[in-house]
């Protein structure tokens, strides 16, 4: 299995992304497929660096952490700076997500007051507000040109 060989083609359908990802990943030096002739071929090192790759943008990774990721699995083969590298962008990560999170809470808590006393406004003029965004929703939206 580690012999076979892949067409940008085939890891693109593979992973469900473009051949032009996959050759820019190449350029931010991510991976480094042979050649034969002038089409690339990937191995298996080069279809396990792209899962890395893409499992570390899923996860909010910059590139350039998932490249010194890789990078140190390359210099130091026990894995254990990869592993403290990986603890410490996981970390930041993490710190990042929260922040956002909180961020998330205070606005979805605005949002909350905002309605409340907009709704609290419509019922001092004797209007029942579930029935004035019912009629405000009836309305066709105005074109802007």
């Amino acid at each position: 299995m580690n012999d076979k060989l892949y067409s940008i083609t085939e890891l693109a359908e593979e992973f469900d992304i473009t051949p032009r990802a996959i050759r820019f990943y190449e350029t931010k030096s991510l991976l480094s497929p042979q050649r034969a002739g002038a089409t690339r071929v990937y191995n298996y090192r080069d279809r396990a660096r792209l899962m890395l790759v893409l499992r570390g943008k899923r996860l909010g990774f910059s590139l350039e952490d998932i490249k010194e990721y890789i990078d140190l699995y390359d210099a130091e083969r026990s894995g254990a700076d990869q592993l403290a590298h990986l603890m410490l962008v996981g970390r930041r990560r993490i710190s990042e997500l929260e922040q956002q999170l909180e961020d998330v809470q205070t606005t979805l808590g605005e949002l909350r007051k905002i309605e409340s006393e907009a709704a609290d406004a419509l019922r001092e003029k004797g209007i029942d507000p579930e029935k004035a965004l019912a009629n405000i929703k009836a309305k066709p939206v105005p074109e802007t040109a």
